[in-house]
């Protein structure tokens, strides 16, 4: 028989790429969706499979991860083997104003779904989305033994959650693993994150749709991987003899700065006659460098990364003219999104 998954995010860029994956593998994938009066299923529609059909393996169920009575009855029914929590409030620039908002759904949200799985009588293994994010203010290489120091509600809430899970491992001898995951994107990013909103711009000002490009902090320097790579890296963590808690890294450190030169003269275009500064995408607390030593997951998972920030960059970029170019879906002029697109 097939395993089975149950993925919370599985609409975000980490979980269609996992529930992609896992279907490759045979897997039967539940999925968590908050409900909405509008779809947001975009980056999973291509797996879509009629609920209809004998031979469906993909299923999407409402919940969240603030109703911990809806995530235990899920669990009993679904009976997963294992379950990925990629669910979060995940934008930094955004946490420092929902800090109540990002504590609720990326801790305390974690030990519900812990819990959830605790109680039921199947023991599934459990997968926690910690983050880079967690190390702040301590200086590059970070790796599993690098002291935390979170600068961010987004990142002391992953904090908390990262020490749950390990609580809970320790005390009730769950197999439950903390993927200590860097920076990773793709072109599914959120165009609100800084690499995608840096190459969404770059095409739309090569069709001539937009001028300026606006950002923040551009000294930050971050270690970007390959999202589609990241994701065998996390069901590794599953598949091992024994949980424990795994950096997955380049190496690679990238600035804000280098990634826009790159992506500017991949669209043939001169940064510097676009990109305009806006204090409003500065963090009150930065973080200055991660870049992460991925050495263990190497040797106890055999998980490399062959894309680094470098080479994200041009593959993000070729992604986002391609699609303006010729698939002319409708874009959002970037000067008016509300939300900040900040590392």
């Amino acid at each position: 028989m097939s395993k089975v998954a149950l993925i919370t995010g599985i609409t975000g860029q980490d979980g269609s790429y996992l529930a992609e994956l896992l279907l490759l593998k045979g897997y039967e994938v539940h999925g968590l969706i908050r409900r909405s009066s509008t779809f947001n299923t975009a980056r999973i529609d291509h797996l879509y499979q009629d609920p209809h059909n004998d031979d469906v393996r993909l299923f999407l169920h409402h919940a969240e991860l603030g109703d911990g009575s809806r995530l235990v009855r899920l669990i009993d029914r679904i009976g997963p083997d294992e379950v990925y929590n990629l669910a979060a409030q995940s934008h930094v620039r955004v946490s420092f104003d929902e800090p109540e908002y990002t504590g609720d759904i990326n801790a305390l949200g974690t030990v519900r779904l812990l819990e959830a799985v605790r109680q039921s009588s199947i023991e599934p293994r459990f997968y926690q989305a910690s983050s880079s994010e967690m190390f702040g203010g301590s200086p590059p290489p970070q790796s599993e033994e690098t002291p935390f120091h979170p600068r961010s509600p987004y990142a002391a809430s992953k904090l908390y959650a990262y020490w749950m899970t390990r609580n809970y491992r320790e005390a009730y001898g769950l197999f439950a693993v903390n993927g200590i995951l860097f920076n990773h994107e793709s072109p599914r990013r959120g165009a609100t994150f800084v690499t995608r909103k840096i190459t969404r711009a770059v095409a739309a000002i090569k069709a001539g749709r937009q001028q300026h490009l606006y950002v923040g902090n551009l000294d930050a320097v971050r270690d970007w991987g390959y999202a589609a790579e990241y994701v065998e890296g996390v069901w590794r963590m599953l598949q091992a003899d024994q949980p424990g808690d795994y950096v997955l890294a380049t190496g690679v450190g990238v600035s804000v700065r280098e990634f826009l030169q790159i992506c500017f003269e991949r669209g043939g275009l001169d940064w510097e006659e676009h990109v305009r500064f806006d204090d409003r995408y500065l963090r009150p607390t930065e973080v200055d460098a991660v870049v992460g030593d991925s050495t263990k997951a190497a040797k106890e998972l055999g998980w490399k990364p062959t894309v680094d920030g470098q080479d994200l960059a041009r593959l993000m970029v070729d992604a986002d003219i391609e699609a303006l170019t010729h698939e002319g879906r409708p874009w959002v002029d970037q000067v008016r999104l509300e939300s900040w697109g900040t590392v």
